[in-house]
């Protein structure tokens, strides 16, 4: 068999992993979509490449406001790989505690928002901690992780606990313990990564049902689209409510920063 079709023999086992967890993917979607009916947001992180999940959500064509992506670039800038800003320092920055509160104190949250958190192994302090700073105001936790890596894995938080040890839900990617799914003759170290191709699966799942319980609900979600199917002034009108919408969501996380409640 060619690398290719085992490539894709195991991308469609991953796509069996999700679809397992459609009652689960239906439960988070109305969580999320709770948030937004209520004028609130769904707040996304993810460092090293999970970052890619979090631009995956929002903004992007098929892709509505209602979502706040915490894309820190000292964990998450990867194109320079050496030198300045370089990959060694970002997966040092990982790791370091109390960085997360350092990001969670630029937001006013509520409680009424909630938050997806991307780790492919649950095991960076930095991912952990943010989900446990959101837990700690209050707000219910989504993790989004490979179980079979996060299991043969080990923390490193001081105290040993995981991402899964502060979510509400969990989301598997189905990809094996190591990512890399493709092993070639004579070489110790497999290659082509899974856990993109699962959170992509799951990220979209989401996205569509959130939008279904948003449009039955009276708010259809303002959705950046292509000129090619809607038009081009239609588009254009959509991305710019869209945009002034997720403006309008944001200054509510800054409004009350720093008051005492």
């Amino acid at each position: 068999m060619s690398v290719t079709k085992q490539y894709l023999e195991k991308g469609s086992d991953i796509l069996s992993v999700v679809a397992q967890q459609e009652s689960k993917i239906q439960e988070v979607a109305k969580l999320f979509a709770k948030s937004i009916l209520a004028g609130r947001m769904v707040h996304l992180f993810g460092s090293g490449h999970s970052r890619m999940m979090v631009e995956e959500m929002w903004p992007r064509y098929g892709s509505f406001p209602g979502f706040n992506p915490i894309v820190e670039l000292s964990v998450s800038f990867h194109n320079l790989v050496v030198g300045a800003n370089g990959q060694r320092q970002a997966m040092f920055l990982e790791n370091v505690p109390g960085f997360a509160a350092k990001i969670m104190r630029n937001f006013d949250t509520s409680k009424e928002d909630t938050a997806l958190i991307i780790s492919s192994s649950g095991c960076n302090v930095v991912p952990i901690e943010m989900a446990e700073e959101f837990k700690e105001r209050g707000i219910k936790v989504v993790a989004l992780v490979s179980s079979l890596h996060l299991e043969g894995s080990t923390s490193k938080k001081s105290d040993g606990k995981k991402l899964t040890d502060f979510a509400d839900y969990v989301l598997d990617t189905g990809a094996p313990l190591g990512d890399a799914m493709i092993y070639l003759d004579g070489l110790d170290s497999p290659v082509a990564p899974g856990s993109t191709l699962g959170g992509v699966l799951l990220i979209n799942c989401l996205k569509a049902e959130i939008a279904k319980i948003l449009h039955e609900n009276g708010k259809s979600p303002k959705v950046l689209s292509s000129g090619k199917i809607v038009g081009e002034q239609r588009a254009v009108e959509l991305f710019e409510s869209a945009y002034d919408e997720h403006a309008h969501l944001m200054a509510k996380l800054y409004q009350n920063i720093g008051n005492k409640k």
